[in-house]
């Protein structure tokens, strides 16, 4: 017999029956809608998600890509690059909410979006429409996607790294975000002339050769940016004493650093792109993760074969190569292509970076373009080869690459709209380069080259030998 003093002598009094009692009571209530509490946990959870995954994002630019590209350049550079992501950082963000978001989300048009959005119209709580759609605040969605416009012309930076005039880069990155970037986005995410249409919807679309698949950015952030690096880099000419003298990296430590922090960020860059916590979102962070991994290794085993030693730029490098590749088939792609994806990447861009750069002797400086600009097409071609319904099924059960046997639309549809961004990118930006050029001048002078763009650009130094 139980002593009247045992916790479960008394069940009427015990916390944990006295919690059920009255959760059953509760839930007798008349007014109460478990489907909406329910409803509203889910808004939260998805919120709550894609408000992280904004942070991570925002982590790429800095310290992420300002470290990474802080440690590559000349010691009387690094505070110019670190600069350069700082600004961006507060300059795309204004940019953003005066009227990028609204060019890039903004209406129905094929072209670009409209001015509903114009200073936040409609964005904020308590607007008319506050909701993007049935998961997420439309505030929420706007600072996501935020994120990306500010480091997409961040990127541009690492080709003319060490040479180019503050105002003129600023000057520069406005127009750039403003008539390539919100474009691009629109015509890829916003049901533009890029927007993938299912087979069922082929025949109304408006989209050139059926669209592409682009889940987390190739095209709108990796492919633009990194031909545009490329045009900036040919435009503004080599360093001083490039090819004559060498160059090395002032700090491998910031690199590699910068390095595992743009990897932990891009979890956020792809898995955030599914705009839920669910299925799309875990695969996009495990094929994330594993094309970044066989990028790391194949670069640094290719190194290891060539010259006799796997370096740790090598290692960063093909890491970087990895998550670009997989960027536009993140929520696309099982895990093993994932895998050979990254390994592919990290191959060509390789090749790229040493090879083909040296053979045409352009002085893209920290490799935007032979990383961003060729990591992002590989990965939007392979797009058209690995995607599989079985990931994210949009064509009403039909299969979507290559290889699942969805035949060569896909595959088509993603070269078309490789060769569409390439070009519009590029014109685009040598003719605002040209003209800012005539305008105000694009590279310092030789005796500011030389000092370097710490003291001539910003009148600091960022190491001072006491």
């Amino acid at each position: 017999m139980r002593s009247l003093h045992h916790p479960w002598a008394r069940p009427l009094t015990h916390p944990f029956v006295c919690a059920l009692s009255a959760l059953a009571l509760i839930s007798c209530l008349p007014g109460i809608s478990w489907a909406a509490d329910a409803n509203d946990a889910a808004i939260a959870a998805h919120n709550a998600w894609i408000l992280v995954c904004s942070a991570l994002v925002l982590f790429m630019t800095a310290p992420g890509l300002a470290m990474f590209y802080g440690g590559l350049v000349r010691r009387k550079n690094v505070l110019s690059v670190l600069m350069q992501c700082i600004f961006l950082m507060g300059l795309m963000t204004v940019i953003w909410s005066l009227w990028g978001y609204s060019l890039s989300f903004g209406g129905s048009g094929k072209y670009v979006g409209d001015t509903s959005h114009l200073f936040m119209k409609g964005v904020a709580l308590g607007s008319e429409n506050e909701m993007f759609n049935d998961d997420l605040y439309m505030l929420t969605h706007m600072l996501f996607q935020g994120m990306f416009f500010i480091i997409t012309p961040a990127l541009i930076c690492g080709a003319f790294a060490e040479r180019m005039k503050f105002s003129a880069m600023t000057v520069f990155l406005v127009l750039w975000g403003t008539i390539v970037y919100c474009p691009l986005c629109h015509w890829v995410w916003d049901e533009g002339i890029l927007y993938y249409a299912s087979d069922a919807k082929l025949e109304t679309s408006s989209a050139i050769a059926g669209g592409a698949l682009d889940f987390a950015g190739g095209t709108v952030v990796h492919i633009s940016s990194g031909i545009s690096a490329l045009v900036c880099a040919l435009l503004l000419g080599k360093r001083l004493g490039f090819g004559n003298e060498p160059m090395p990296p002032h700090n491998l430590t910031y690199t590699a650093l910068g390095a595992g922090m743009l990897w932990v960020g891009w979890f956020g860059f792809n898995a955030g792109s599914a705009l839920r916590a669910d299925k799309i979102a875990a695969s996009a962070f495990a094929v994330t993760h594993f094309s970044a991994a066989a990028g790391a290794v194949t670069w640094a085993a290719i190194e290891w074969i060539a010259r006799g030693k796997p370096s740790v730029l090598g290692a960063s490098s093909g890491a970087i190569a990895g998550l670009v590749c997989i960027t536009p088939a993140a929520g696309f792609v099982q895990p093993m292509p994932a895998l050979l994806m990254g390994a592919i990447a990290a191959a060509v861009c390789f090749f790229a970076c040493t090879s083909l750069k040296h053979a045409l002797g352009y002085d893209d400086s920290l490799d935007a373009f032979g990383v961003h600009g060729v990591g992002g097409t590989v990965g939007a071609v392979l797009t058209g080869i690995f995607a599989n319904s079985t990931v994210n099924d949009l064509n009403d059960g039909n299969p979507l690459g290559l290889l699942e046997g969805g035949g060569t639309r896909l595959l088509i549809g993603q070269i078309v709209a490789v060769l569409i961004t390439v070009v519009y990118a590029a014109v685009v930006s040598f003719v605002l380069l040209k003209i800012i050029d005539i305008a105000i001048g694009l590279r310092v002078p030789q005796d500011d080259e030389i000092r370097g763009l710490d003291l001539s650009q910003h009148g600091e130094e960022g190491y001072i030998n006491v």
